[in-house]
């Protein structure tokens, strides 16, 4: 070994010495004693070897017992040989100074222990070492502070407040754990021993007079500094103590007033209060004390302080759910960490040291944490939080020594015990574990036991005695022992754990392949080929967007496995795996029917299923080969993804849907091996290098970058092959290039490591050469991809020329203010323009008939080549779209059993079962434009399907993203949000190409909607033919149930259509016209598929008839309404024809109205409707003769009728829900029942007394007729649309009304005991509210649950009354009060059913897993009834017989009607994104308005005079309202406008049933109470009856506290809060342990997914908690039924918000970053706790008056948080380029300013003027800085481009001849130029009034040169004139000039400073300047004739 040269200072002495390495410095000090005379002094132990160094500081002793090669010394290194020794002067605080010596090399907690000995103090352990900083120096350090203007203020504030409170983080105590000379204690320095831990001081008494006297000292120190706080009292009595210590027994002569400089005895804040006498008085009671007593007494007496012993820090605590810091004290003593008021040092909260779990200490906070002693962490701001971590843990450390000390027992009594160690395979843990020692008996026996044989690896084998075996080798080859492997991270785990499930997946799908779906049997009429067309159509669209998917996942996995694995982003990873299988799965689904259809028609579905089961068999292998333990070859990767893209293009090609071209196919793949080939020879010529290379790391690099190479090449050709099937994709396109990219990058990678590896010009030159061919291979092979991509060429023969024109349309706007750039555009315009014209005129020549001719002409400039182009565009934007969605479907499905927030799923659920209803109708119009692409029909087809998509997916998109944060599998949530990302962009470009489309095509909309309906009237015909032959049959999902409902909502439809079609085509308007006539054709193609499913699926040949004539019919009337509105269209405001457009109009209604009628089943109700028509009749006649019978036999009659009628209408209430045959039967029976009924009510008016109760009985009659008939209309709504919102109230309502007037009939008409129909009537209507409660799944009413609660209360007090009332009424006889009772009773028995009822719905709909209703934009029924009220108003009025009263009362309930739906449709108006819709509520209101004003003309001169000419003129105005009214009722009935019905989860209906239950027990009770009741009335002496009176009595009462009681506790939201809340707690936990994990610095960083990902997370989340906040704050003051649904959603959002923080956290380096991120998300998680505490308070009560201010300040810092959270957010993104939030904020507002009906519009015009101003200014500055940044960017690339061109330069001047040189220099020039023009345009955009100026500028230095030149030809006199000019030309055009000069000056001048910023007209005003002088100058120098030498100076001077 080479030994140590070192150089050993002895004092002066310096000698070298060599030593060996491994000498310990123990005998190097012995060596240098024997070798070296100087250093033989004193002790040895007391010297040792010093390391100095420049700085004092960083010296060290090198330690005896460690090797000098520990130290890591060099030949020539220094080492002092010294005396450790050192003296040091402590400072007690008595003020005495000892000097002690003490050993220099040890650390502080060592030298205490010498100090304290020397001292006379055994427990050194509690003292330590302060810096001595003297009272000078503190006021020096204050008086910077004073000075120190960069403190901030509350720095400034928080050192005062220390320096007030005294705190101990003032003091500046040594570290325990390093040496004086590390903590710069120089030897001249005092330090201040001081108590640090006030552990043993009670301890501490007179027997230990030093610690005693150090005690005093300090506690008096800090009782007069006012660390202590102590009343005046108390002051003054420990002053007494003092002063008995200071100057012993008191001496009445000496110490009297004066005596006591009073600052040395009591707080300064007492100094004043004069208290000399007190102290005396104080020192009196210490007579005959000795000092020690003394201090004893005045030591225990502080012990009482409630402050002594704690050592206080001033710290910052954030206050709870801001981001507010606020001063707080944090005291530490022996027993407990404590929070302390700064201003009072009262003790705020305490915790015992002992349930201190960890601490962490940062620079700049300080966190605590309990464990499970307490929730939560505590974490203060401060900079002291070492020190304070030193004190915790300096007081665990003597709490454990003395507890070590007193327990010795056990483990550590047992010094003796053995320890045995164990190491545990294969982690390497290591279990040490104590054995204690036993006492035992020896035992005996034999250690020599029996061998046994084992065989080894290769079984069982022979041997031989007497000789040797052969050696046993077993050799194991291709494997690795896995317990050496490294083990897989979380994230390759992760993606383990979803190739796993894929497989699963793929296998299950695998498994389903082996035979078709079975179809049921289909007809051959023209709808069930056009079904069996479009499914085939739908599942190939589906099969090959899936395949597309397939293929792009495949390619996907090959791009992002291909770099280093610990590199490798193994959630996208999981991402493209998770996609492929969702995908396979959802194709086997398709591949099935689709199976099943071929061979439906005679194809091979076999073949189609085999090639299925080949794909996903490839994908099953290639999915194992993935997996990220597999340690195969990654050939065997990239061959497994080539045998899936080849699989896909056999499947594709089964189905027929390879659309791309073969050749395209077999080019591209020859582009592939090309680069392959090119990047073979690139590899050959880099190993040529590496050869030469000696540098064995050079040649690593290269041969590892050429290897690199070879395999990114054979990556793109897997890749290739792969995508070339579905090469049509996008995203297959992108992965192709995504794959190219990775060669040109291991391209550059290896020509980079060959230019590094050798100098030699030729091998670089081939490498260069080679590199060269590949970037070329590339390039064409990208080319050949873009060129695909853009669509090739212009369709149609003039698309060339009108694709220009368009471009150059937007050219020429885009540059307005260019006049330049604008004339080149006009030029091509015109150009292009021409061509088109001259292009359509030689078309139009070349036809031989002028009529064609003309047309041609007409119609080629419409539709021809650029609507083509246009459609084309739509066509492809719509593909896009469809295969977009489908992906976003499969995604949600797939991602639906991961997501923890089931309300945003069951949203997200709903939009894709709209848009999959959507998905056939586009697959349907790409297919139609596809195979007709002349066709007019087909092209408005697909615009139409394209506009009617937009809108479901952008809300499919919304709830995506809504629904993507709290997917917990990471690559499932990125899936979807990949494939929302895709949706939306497809979506943008399908509405750009839609409107373009439309606005081409939209002039052709009522032809076609004219020849849809022709062709829909072919497919009824051959649907009745069908039908006679017996051949008609249901499409597959049709029954005769949904049929018959779709056709009810589809007959509204077409009749809001028609109102629509009319309002337009009177008006003229041709564009809404066609829209209305489109809507209406597309309406009646669902009418007519419904009317086909109706006669198909019914088994009735009279009904199966009926429908399709009267469909027929149907289609034959609108055809011509749509043919009268195209000539009232031609002919605007001509009466005639719009008299026939209405006649038509009417016509298609009652056609309608026929076709409803025609359904099975309406036909009976119908039947009944018309039975009580019929018998109502009766009751016009004058006279009811009688019939004969007694008064009692017709009571008797009437009242069993009665029963039998009510009992008939709950049955048809029952029935309108069943199946069509129940309502027919119910019906008929209905109508017999009233038939009955009827006869007996004549009868009874025959033998009425009186003919006013004769009128009276006849009235109830017509009033039971009428409610009847509303009944049965209701009863038929509701069974042809059973889905109709409020429709099943109305029939329960019409069902009560009919109970009600029944009953008014009865107590009119029966003579019974008194009390006996009032029992009756009253058990009526109980049976009639029973069915409230069956299933109460809709809203009874509109009380809110609060509401509920308070009706059922009052209700109940009400029935307590009068159940009293009853039996004491009956007790008594009282028999009309009893009557009374049971009436009131009744009535609020029907009162707490509906109250009940309606609380049951409330709290069924609030389940976060209930869907709840949503309101529609108008209510049908609203618009119904004022109908009504109007058309019976308007009879009134022109009934002979009206009054003038009645007149009036007419006119006032018409005009309250009308005001009512105007106003309800300007609400409709304002609130719908439908612009056709808008337009047609505002136009329907302004014709209800007008016709409301001619009849209020016509009452008012009606009013005047009574004549029979007022009334004709009254009654023609009362038409045309009825028409408008009717017109207006029809198109509100549109079932787009309806509501949507809630629906309730089995959880709601679990939650429903207590309160239901209540109700019916009550229900059932209160109907035997009143039962019972009815009895006592008749025989109230009956003792049994009271008994069961009593017993129905209480179980009501009973029933109604339970009901309450259950209401209470089922209060909507209560329980979900409670679970938010738990969440919200569990989130802020997880926080504060990252907090404190980071504070530590032992966050761990999250590998699994990357920091974009998580940023996003967090802004998604961030985002939709702040979209919650409004809802969840009104739902908490008024809308209780909506509080659990918010706030379950909220609190849903944020465990990932807390998961992606922590991520997020984990990954940024900045500890203060770390914790900004932590702490802004905990204000955020508890601002949402306190909201949610608040909000559970305030339940949803709008009484609750005293909560709303807590509501909305919790909603404030909880948006306030939001805020913060997301500007951090925001510029963390922007920083790191993370645009996507950003992006996706836009398309929000963008959204939102589309779908307009969201927004509250409640601000003025100038308001939101103001706004948007101010606004535009902001975007307008922020875009100016964007500028100036982006102008520097472009500079600076221009700078690093003209650096390439001159390198390229420099190349082709050493090689001039080499081609690829000169085009790379090519290019480079391009690229400068390119750059050059950027920089310009910048600066241009930057500031185009600048720019002006500079142009003006260079102006006038031309002119300014032109001038020199012409002074220096004058000069010369050689300057001539030209033409002959003469002076006299000219001679008034100077004066003129200068007179234009002087005026355009003073005119520019004005305008340009006049107007602040506008540098344009500056420059117009120098252009001008310019101008102008320049003539006058040319002209006066132009024709001087003298020599100007000494007038041009003057003249420069002065114009110029």
């Amino acid at each position: 070994m080479v030994a140590l040269s070192l150089k050993i200072g002895v004092g002066n002495v310096v000698k070298t010495m060599q030593f060996e390495p491994s000498t310990m410095v123990y005998d190097a000090c012995r060596i240098i004693r024997e070798r070296v005379p100087e250093a033989q002094l004193g002790q040895p132990n007391d010297y040792g070897l010093f390391l100095s160094d420049e700085d004092p500081k960083k010296g060290i002793w090198l330690e005896a017992g460690k090797a000098l090669d520990y130290y890591m010394l060099r030949n020539g290194d220094t080492l002092d040989y010294k005396k450790k020794q050192r003296p040091l002067k402590i400072r007690m605080l008595d003020g005495t100074v000892k000097t002690v010596m003490v050993d220099d090399s040890k650390i502080v907690s060592d030298m205490l222990m010498t100090i304290c000995a020397r001292i006379g103090i055994t427990n050194y352990d509690e003292y330590s070492l302060v810096h001595d900083i003297g009272e000078e120096k503190k006021e020096e350090t204050t008086g910077t502070l004073k000075k120190d203007k960069t403190l901030l203020r509350d720095d400034k504030k928080m050192e005062k407040l220390k320096q007030k409170l005294h705190t101990d983080d003032e003091l500046n105590w040594l570290d325990h754990g390093r040496t004086l000379r590390e903590q710069g204690v120089e030897e001249t320095e005092m330090l201040l021993l001081r108590r640090k831990f006030f552990y043993s001081d009670q301890n501490v008494d007179s027997r230990d007079p030093v610690q005693l006297n150090l005690l005093y000292v300090q506690a008096r120190d800090d009782i007069l500094n006012g660390s202590h706080p102590v009343s005046f009292d108390k002051a003054c009595e420990f002053a007494g103590y003092q002063c008995q210590i200071q100057f012993g027994d008191h001496n009445e002569s000496k110490h009297k007033s004066g005596f006591l400089d009073l600052k040395e005895f009591l707080p300064k804040e007492y100094i004043k209060n004069k208290g000399e006498k007190k102290i005396f008085q104080a020192h009196k009671n210490c007579q005959n004390m000795t000092e020690i007593e003394a201090k004893v007494s005045y030591v225990k007496l502080a012990r009482s302080l409630k402050t002594y012993g704690v050592s206080f820090f001033l710290v910052k605590e954030k206050m709870k759910g801001k981001n507010k810091l606020v001063p707080r004290l944090l005291g530490i003593t022996k027993e407990c960490v404590m929070r302390v008021d700064e201003k009072t040092k009262e003790v705020i909260q305490e915790w015992n040291l002992t349930n201190i779990k960890r601490w962490a200490a940062s620079p700049k906070s300080f966190t605590l944490d309990f464990g499970d002693y307490q929730d939560g962490y505590y974490s203060v701001q401060t900079t002291e939080g070492e020190q304070i971590a030193q004190l915790i843990a300096g007081y665990i450390d003597i709490i454990l020594k003395k507890k070590k000390s007193k327990d010795h027992f056990g483990m550590e009594g047992d010094e003796e015990s053995t320890m045995l160690e164990d190491s545990v395979s294969p982690k390497k843990s290591t279990v040490l574990q104590q054995q204690f020692n036993k006492m035992g008996k020896v035992e005996t026996g034999s250690v020599a036991l029996p061998a046994i044989m084992r065989s080894g690896a290769g079984g069982p084998e022979s041997f031989q005695m007497g000789s040797m075996p052969q050696a046993k080798q077993h050799i194991t080859s291709g494997q690795m022992h896995r317990g050496h492997m490294p083990p897989l991270t979380s994230a390759q785990q992760a993606l383990t754990g979803t190739i796993n499930s894929s497989m699963q997946a793929v296998q299950a799908a695998q498994a389903s392949l082996e035979d078709f779906d079975t179809l049921p049997p289909l007809g051959t009429d023209a709808a069930s080929q056009a079904w069996r067309k479009n499914k085939m159509d739908e599942s190939k669209h589906e099969i090959h967007s899936q395949v597309d998917a397939i293929t792009a996942g495949t390619a996907s996995m090959v791009n992002l496995t291909a770099g280093d694995p610990a590199e490798t982003d193994y959630t996208a990873v999981g991402c493209a795996v998770t996609t492929i299988s969702s995908n396979l799965t959802e194709m086997s689904k398709g591949v099935k029917l689709l199976a099943a259809l071929m061979e439906d028609e005679g194809g091979n579905g076999q073949l189609l299923l085999g090639a299925a089961k080949n794909l996903a068999c490839a994908v099953s292998d290639m999915l194992k080969t993935a997996q990220p333990a597999n340690t195969e070859p990654r050939q065997n990767l990239l061959q497994a993804a080539g045998n899936v893209g080849q699989t896909s293009g056999e499947l594709l090609s089964h189905i027929g849907e390879t659309d791309t071209d073969p050749q395209f196919q077999e080019m591209l793949m020859q582009l592939a091996k090309a680069v392959a080939n090119a990047a073979a020879a690139l590899v050959l010529k880099a190993k040529n290098v590496a050869q030469k290379t000696e540098d064995s790391a050079q040649q690593n690099r290269v041969i590892a970058a050429a290897t690199q190479c070879a395999l990114s090449t054979s990556q793109l050709v897997a890749c290739t092959r792969v995508v070339a099937p579905t090469i049509s994709s996008p995203v297959c396109q992108e992965q192709l290039i995504e794959a190219s990219k990775l060669v040109a990058k291991s391209v550059e990678g290896c020509v980079g490591a060959s230019q590094s590896a050798t100098n030699d010009e030729g091998l670089l030159k081939q490498v260069g050469v080679a590199a060269t061919g590949v970037t070329q291979a590339l390039n064409e092979l990208l080319q050949h991809i873009k060129q695909y991509a853009s669509g090739g060429h212009p369709i149609g023969r003039h698309g060339e020329a009108t694709d220009r024109i368009l471009n150059v349309t937007e050219n020429i706007f885009s540059s307005m203010g260019d006049a330049g750039e604008m004339v080149r555009q006009a030029r091509i315009l015109a150009q292009a323009t021409s061509d088109l014209v001259n292009a359509i005129k030689m078309d139009a020549e070349g036809e031989s008939d002028l009529e064609n001719s003309r047309k041609l002409l007409s119609a080629a400039k419409l539709l021809a080549d650029a609507t083509a182009k246009m459609v084309e565009a739509a066509k492809n934007a719509a593909k896009q779209a469809a295969a977009a969605a489908t992906q976003t479907i499969a995604a949600a499905q797939h991602a639906a059993s991961t997501n923890k927030n089931q309300g945003a799923q069951q949203q997200l659920v709903q939009s894709c079962k709209v848009v999959a209803e959507q998905i056939p109708q586009l697959v349907q119009g790409v297919r139609g434009s596809q195979s007709q692409p002349d066709s007019p029909s087909a092209q408005l087809a697909l615009i139409n399907a394209s506009q009617n998509f937009l809108q479901p997916g952008a809300k499919m998109v919304t709830a995506a993203k809504a629904t993507v944060p709290t997917i917990s599998d990471q690559a499932s949530a990125m899936q979807l949000s990949q494939c929302a990302k895709n949706l939306a962009s497809a979506l943008a470009e399908l509405r750009t190409a839609s409107q373009k489309a439309q606005d081409a095509c939209g002039q052709l909309e009522i032809d076609n909607a004219l020849v849809m309906v022709r062709d829909l009237e072919k497919d009824i015909q051959e649907a009745k033919a069908s039908a006679r032959e017996g051949k008609l049959k249901p499409l597959p999902g049709e029954t005769l149930g949904k049929c018959s409902q779709d056709l009810s909502t589809n007959t509204k439809a077409v009749t809001s259509a028609i109102a629509q079609l009319l309002s337009e085509a009177m008006q003229g308007d041709e564009n809404y016209a066609g829209i209305s006539a489109r809507d209406m054709a597309q309406t009646l193609k669902s009418l007519v598929s419904a009317a086909r499913g109706v006669a198909a699926s019914t088994d009735d040949p009279a009904a199966r008839g009926a429908v399709l004539d009267c469909a027929g019919d149907v289609l034959d009337k609108s055809a011509n309404l749509i043919e009268e509105a195209k000539r009232a269209i031609a002919k605007p405001g001509d009466a005639e024809s719009q008299q026939r457009l209405a006649q038509v109009a009417k016509a298609m209604s009652q056609a309608l109205n026929r076709c409803v009628n025609s359904l099975p089943g309406q036909r009976d109700v119908d039947n009944a409707i018309r039975t009580v028509g019929e018998a109502s009749k009766t009751l016009l006649a004058d006279s009811f003769p009688s019939s004969g019978k007694s008064f009692q036999e017709l009571q008797a009659q009437l009242n069993e009728v009665a029963a039998g009628l009510n009992q008939s209408a709950n049955e048809v209430v029952q029935a309108s829900r069943g199946t069509t045959q129940d309502l027919a039967k119910a019906t008929s029976k209905f109508g017999q029942d009233f038939s009955n009924f009827l006869d007996a009510g004549v009868d009874m008016a025959g033998t009425s007394q009186s003919k006013e109760d004769q009128t009276q009985v006849v009235s109830n009659l017509k009033t039971i007729s009428m409610s009847s008939s509303k009944l049965l209309l209701a009863a038929k709504a509701l069974s042809t649309d059973s889905s109709s919102p409020n429709l099943k109230n109305q029939l329960a309502a019409a069902a009560r009304a009919v109970t009600d007037s029944i009953n008014q009939l009865i107590t009119m008409c029966t003579q019974q005991a008194p009390g006996q129909k009032e029992c009756d009537n009253a058990l009526r209507e109980l049976e009639s509210v029973k069915g409230m409660l069956e299933n109460p799944t809709e809203a009874v009413n509109d009380l809110s649950f609060f509401e509920c609660i308070d009706s059922v209360m009052e209700n109940s007090k009400v029935l307590g009354e009068s159940m009293a009332g009853i039996s004491h009424n009956a007790k008594n006889s009282n028999l009309p009060e009893f009557g009374d009772s049971v009436s009131a009773a009744s009535k609020a028995l029907c009162g707490l059913t509906e109250g009940a009822a309606q609380a049951a719905y409330l709290v069924g709909v609030s389940d976060p897993n209930s869907t709840a209703g949503q309101k529609g934009l108008v209510d049908p029924t609203q618009f119904a009834r004022a109908n009504q009220s109007i058309q019976m108003a308007c009879q009134n009025l022109v009934d002979p017989a009206c009054t003038q009263s009645q007149v009036l009362s007419a006119a006032t309930i018409v005009a309250k009607h009308t005001s009512a739906l105007c106003n309800a449709c300007r609400l409709a108006s304002s609130q719908t994104s439908n612009a056709v819709a808008k337009r047609q509520f505002v136009q329907s209101a302004k014709e209800v308005a007008n016709t409301t004003a001619n009849l209020v003309k016509s009452i008012k001169a009606l009013d005047g005079a009574f004549t029979q000419e007022n009334r004709e003129k009254c009654k023609a105005a009362t038409g045309p309202l009825i028409e408008a009214v009717d017109n207006l009722t029809a198109f509100a009935s549109n079932p787009e406008f309806a509501s949507i019905p809630a629906h309730i989860s089995p959880e709601g209906h679990a939650a429903m049933e207590p309160i239901v239950a209540a109700a019916q027990t009550m229900l059932e009770s209160s109907t035997g109470l009143i039962q019972t009741a009815r009895s006592l009335a008749v025989n109230p002496k009956d003792p049994p009856t009271w008994s069961v009176l009593a017993g129905h009595s209480r179980t009501v009462s009973d029933s109604i506290k339970k009901l309450i009681t259950n209401m209470r506790e089922k209060a909507p939201g209560q329980r979900e809060c409670d679970d938010a809340i738990e969440v919200l707690n569990g989130c802020i936990r997880e926080v504060d342990q990252a907090s404190l994990a980071a504070i530590s610095q032992h966050l761990t960083p999250r590998e699994d997914i990357s920091m974009e990902t998580l940023h996003e997370q967090m802004a998604a989340s961030v985002h939709e908690i702040s979209n919650l906040i409004d809802p969840v704050a009104v739902a908490a003051r008024s809308e209780a039924s909506q509080l659990g649904h918010k706030v379950s959603q909220m609190a849903s959002y944020f465990e990932p918000l807390i998961m992606a923080a922590i991520g997020t956290a984990s990954k940024i380096l900045s500890s203060q970053q770390q914790m900004a991120v932590l702490d802004q998300t905990k204000t955020l998680a508890e601002s949402a706790l306190q909201m949610l505490y608040t909000a559970k308070e305030a339940g949803g009560n709008p009484k609750a008056a005293h909560m709303q201010e807590a509501v909305e300040e919790s909603v404030q810092m909880m948006k306030e948080a939001v805020d913060d959270l997301g500007a951090t957010l925001a510029d963390a993104a922007s920083a790191a380029g993370a645009v996507g939030g950003m992006v996706d904020t836009i398309n929000d507002a963008i959204n939102k300013m589309e779908d307009s009906h969201t927004l509250d519009h409640d601000g003025t015009f100038v308001d939101y003027q103001t706004t948007m101003v101010k606004t535009a200014k902001a975007i307008a500055v922020t875009v100016q800085e964007m500028i100036g940044s982006h102008i520097k960017k472009q500079v600076g690339e221009l700078g690093f481009t003209c650096t390439g061109l001159v390198t390229k330069a420099g190349a082709l001047q050493c090689s001039p001849n080499d081609t690829f040189t000169k085009k790379e220099l090519i290019e480079s020039a391009r690229k400068v130029s390119e750059k050059v023009s950027h920089v310009l345009a910048s600066l241009q955009a930057g500031n185009r009034g600048t720019q002006a100026c500079i142009t003006a500028a260079s102006a006038v230095s031309g002119i300014i040169a032109d001038l020199d030149t012409t002074i220096m030809f004058a000069t010369a006199g050689t300057l001539h004139r030209e033409n002959a000019e003469t002076f006299a030309d000219h001679r008034c055009r100077p004066p003129h000039t200068s007179q234009v000069t002087g005026a355009k000056q003073k005119k520019s001048v004005l305008r340009a400073f006049t107007m602040e910023g506008k540098t344009s007209l500056l420059a117009h005003f120098i252009f001008v300047l310019a101008g102008a002088t320049g003539t006058l100058l040319l002209v006066i120098i132009t024709n001087c004739s003298s020599p100007v030498k000494t007038f041009m100076p003057f003249a420069l001077e002065n114009e110029i």
